[in-house]
C-alpha cells in the first residue's frame, strides 16, 4: 500500500453483522442466549470433572481444559459485540483491538492443539489400553498441556508484534463484529508482505499439521476397531470416538469455511457482510456445550469400556 494519508489510530470501527437496525434486537439476544448457555455448559462440565474423583483421569483432564478454553474463547469477542449492541456503539481502540486479536488467536489455537492431544489420547486409550496409564501419566499429560501453552502464546504473540509495526489509513472500519487479523491487516498503508507470510507460515505449521497428527491417529483408531470380531464390539468402540471426531469435524470444517479464518481471504474481494456467509452462522453458533456433553459420553463409554477403575484409582495416586 501507499504510505500516503496515514494517521496516529487510537481506535477501529467494528461494522458488526449487520447494519439493518431492526437485526440489532435478534443479534443480541441470538447471541447472548448461545453465549450463557456456552458459558454454563462448560462451567458445569468443568465443575463435574473437578469434583468427581472417577474422573480424575488423563481423557478428562484435557477435556476440562477444552471446556476452560472454550469459555475464555467466546468471552474474547462476544461480551464486546454484545457492549456495542447495547450501545450503539461500534468502536474499540487500539489497545482493546489488540489485545482482542492476541487472545482470540491465542484461545483458537489452544483449541486446535488440545484437540490434536486428545486425538492422540483416544489413540493410546484404544490401541494401546493395558499401557494407557503408563503412558498417559500425569507428569507426561501436563507436558502436552504446556507446549500447546507454550506454542499457543508464542504464535499469537508473534502475529500481535507484527501488527504493531504496521501504519494505518485513515480508513478504519473492520468489517467484522470484532478485531480479526486479516481485517486489520487489510486497512494498513505500510507494507504487510511479512505479515501475509507469517499467517501462512503460521497456518500450515500449526493448522495442518496438528490435523495430519489428528488424521493420523484415527487412522490407527479405525484400523485397531476393524480388527474387533464382534459387530457389537466395533460399534461400541467406534460410538466411543466418534464424539471427538464429531468435535474435529466442526472445528475444521465450518474453519475452513469460514472466509474471514482463512488466510487467503485478504487477497479476495471486499469482505461482504458476514451474515451471508451460512458457514459464518454455522461456525459461530454452534453451540460448544452440546459438542463438549457428547464428548464426556464417549469419555464415559472409553472408561467403562476400555479403561478400569484400578487404573484411574493408580493415575490418580500418581
Amino acid at each position: 500500500m501507499e504510505q500516503g494519508n496515514q494517521t496516529q489510530m487510537s481506535e477501529f470501527i467494528l461494522l458488526g453483522l449487520s447494519e439493518e437496525a431492526e437485526l440489532q434486537p435478534l443479534l443480541f439476544w441470538l447471541f447472548l442466549s448461545m453465549y450463557l448457555v456456552t458459558f454454563s455448559g462448560n462451567l458445569l462440565i468443568i465443575l463435574a470433572i473437578v469434583m468427581d474423583s472417577h474422573l480424575h483421569m488423563p481423557m478428562y483432564f484435557f477435556l476440562s481444559n477444552l471446556s476452560f478454553v472454550d469459555i475464555h474463547f467466546t468471552s474474547t469477542t462476544i461480551p464486546k459485540m454484545l457492549w456495542n449492541i447495547q450501545t450503539q456503539s461500534k468502536v474499540i481502540t487500539y489497545a482493546g483491538c489488540l489485545s482482542q486479536m492476541y487472545f482470540f488467536m491465542l484461545l483458537a489455537g489452544l483449541d486446535n492443539f488440545l484437540l490434536t492431544v486428545m486425538a492422540y489420547d483416544w489413540f493410546v486409550a484404544i490401541c494401546h489400553p493395558l499401557h494407557y496409564m503408563v503412558i498417559m501419566n500425569p507428569k507426561f499429560c501436563g507436558i502436552l498441556l504446556l507446549v500447546c501453552w507454550v506454542l499457543s502464546v508464542l504464535d499469537s504473540l508473534l502475529h500481535d508484534l507484527m501488527v504493531l509495526q504496521l501504519s494505518f489509513c485513515t480508513q478504519l472500519e473492520i468489517p467484522h463484529f470484532f478485531c480479526e487479523l486479516n481485517q486489520v491487516i487489510q486497512l494498513a498503508c505500510s507494507d504487510t508482505f511479512f505479515n501475509n507470510l507469517a499467517i501462512y507460515l503460521a497456518s500450515g505449521l500449526l493448522g495442518f499439521i496438528p490435523l495430519i497428527g489428528i488424521l493420523s491417529s484415527y487412522s490407527r483408531i479405525v484400523t485397531s476397531i476393524l480388527k474387533i470380531s464382534s459387530s457389537g464390539g466395533k460399534y461400541k468402540a467406534f460410538s466411543t470416538c466418534g464424539s471427538h471426531l464429531l468435535v474435529v469435524s466442526l472445528f475444521y470444517g465450518t474453519g475452513f469455511g469460514v472466509p474471514s479464518l482463512m488466510p487467503i481471504s485478504h487477497l479476495a474481494h471486499p469482505y461482504p457482510p458476514p451474515l451471508q456467509h451460512p458457514w459464518f452462522v454455522l461456525h459461530w453458533f454452534k453451540p460448544p456445550i452440546l459438542v463438549q456433553t457428547t464428548v464426556l459420553m464417549g469419555h464415559y463409554k472409553l472408561t467403562n469400556t476400555i479403561t478400569s477403575e484400578p487404573l484411574g484409582w493408580v493415575w490418580r495416586k500418581m
